[in-house]
């Protein structure tokens, strides 16, 4: 029983997957996937220049381009034939602009594993430093007569006026 719902709801899912992929954007979508080009920074549908000239054109012709069954991508296309890659919101993953998507996590990658090994490395340093030195160098019958000494010379130093 269990097995022929399963087999269903695969089937199901197997048929409405195209639908899914072939849905038109949404105005939004389209707009979040374009910098507006006033200088803001922002993205077209986030530019809150009021009356932005460059914003406000570019929603313009987004909506007619929609509304005439272009697809996001045509839509992206047609923008960075005009205005070049400057216009997309992310860069794309071709050529030297992998570089722009691989560098952040690299340098989180590198930097993270020089703090561990700093880290390891001077905590090392730091419990051999507090460890007591056990040989000293000196025979233990010297080092008794240098504690002998030192005894003599601080009960000497006591005495002084």
């Amino acid at each position: 029983m269990t097995s022929a719902v399963l087999r269903i709801l695969v089937v199901t899912l197997a048929l409405a997957a195209p639908a899914f992929a072939q849905m038109p954007a949404t105005q939004q979508e389209v707009e979040e996937s374009l910098t507006c080009q006033c200088g803001c920074g922002l993205t077209v549908h986030s530019c809150n220049h009021i009356q932005c000239g460059s914003g406000e054109p570019m929603k313009k012709e987004i909506a007619e381009r929609l509304a005439r069954g272009e697809t996001k991508e045509q839509i992206l296309d047609a923008f960075t034939q005009r205005l070049g890659e400057k216009v997309l919101s992310s860069p794309t993953w071709q050529g030297f602009n992998r570089l722009a998507w691989i560098t952040p996590f690299a340098a989180l990658l590198i930097a993270g594993s020089v703090l561990g090994v700093t880290i390891r490395r001077r905590a090392k340093v730091t419990a051999a430093a507090l460890e007591p030195s056990r040989d000293t160098g000196v025979p233990p019958a010297d080092r008794d007569a240098l504690r002998r000494r030192l005894e003599r010379e601080l009960d000497d130093l006591d005495r002084e006026p």
